[in-house]
């Protein structure tokens, strides 16, 4: 006879004569035994595994599993709903040709909204590489917007896309409104727009973006060296500090930060390939530019190896 033990809230199956002994399920037989002495502790145990063995080289077009989808919190009733199929048998239907069965209940329009919006939430993510944790908190942004109802006559691409922005501030990846605005359908002044309405709506805030906040992907991307990068960080860094370059957006400070770091080292970039890498004009980079270039002496960092000298780098 198996023993279970009073303490817990729920019963632990063990064996009397060996309580300390891991007990083996035999997932054909369904029985627990002993591997101590055999004793069979319990029976009929539920097998929990698929119905169906399935092979990775199947080419049947459906699947023999007879369970949906991950059950999804952010649907109303975790989206646990049954679907009945279509009928193909003559006891499918009556004799005025009508279903016998048919689901009472089907998809709301509010959660189908929401699964389209959490879709184009996915796809917008995959193109710019942004990791779960950030689909997530998207997600879930989207869905205290859409059941406040606060932001009635957006579309819900707009607010997805502005969504998405939010994420990527509060989880300390940021990425530009032109970066959102290229992989997803709404305008950047549209964007803009909902993102202000969101952050007032739930009353929530974002840091302020740094410079440094993109330094490492721009670089990165113009396939700049280390050295480089330290030091077109330093540099955005000090004009900050000195007060250089007030007013003007830490995006076009750091493209004009490594516009001159790279004048500076072997690796040279122009302004077009580092405006198109940031999302900002030419015109920008050069007025941000101008701006540090009177103090570029005091903004290098004191070991950079320099391939141009400061007087030697490009006036604009």
């Amino acid at each position: 006879m198996a023993s279970t033990s009073r303490g817990d809230a729920l019963p632990k199956v063990q064996c009397p004569n060996h309580p300390d002994a891991m007990l083996v399920e035999d997932y054909r037989a369904g029985d627990m035994i002993c591997p101590e002495c055999g004793l069979v502790v319990g029976d009929r145990v539920i097998d929990v595994g698929s119905e169906w063995r399935t092979f990775s080289n199947d080419k049947a077009a459906k699947d023999p599993s007879r369970v949906g989808d991950a059950q999804n919190p952010l649907l109303n009733g975790g989206d646990l709903t049954t679907m009945i199929s279509k009928g193909t048998g003559a006891a499918s239907f009556d004799e005025f040709g009508n279903s016998k069965y048919q689901n009472r209940r089907t998809m709301s329009s509010s959660d189908r909204a929401m699964l389209n919006a959490f879709k184009e939430i996915t796809n917008m993510a995959d193109r710019i590489n942004l990791p779960r944790n950030i689909i997530d908190r998207t997600n879930n942004l989207f869905k205290q917007v859409y059941e406040q109802k606060s932001l009635k006559g957006r579309s819900n691409d707009a607010i997805a896309s502005a969504c998405l922005y939010i994420a990527c501030r509060q989880e300390g990846v940021p990425r530009t409104f032109k970066e959102i605005c290229a992989v997803s359908r709404i305008s950047k002044k549209e964007i803009g727009r909902c993102f202000k309405l969101i952050l007032k709506a739930l009353e929530t805030s974002v840091d302020l973006i740094t410079t440094g906040d993109f330094m490492s992907r721009f670089c990165s991307n113009l396939g700049l060296p280390k050295q480089v990068q330290i030091a077109a960080t330093y540099i955005a860094r000090k004009a900050v500090e000195l007060d250089l370059v007030p007013g003007r957006s830490p995006i076009s400070v750091a493209a004009a930060a490594i516009y001159m770091a790279s004048q500076a080292s072997a690796e040279k970039k122009t302004q077009k390939e580092i405006g198109d890498i940031a999302g900002v004009a030419d015109v920008t980079i050069r007025q941000s530019y101008r701006l540090i270039y009177p103090r570029a002496a005091d903004l290098f960092p004191p070991d950079f190896k320099f391939d141009t000298p400061v007087d030697k780098l490009p006036q604009l």
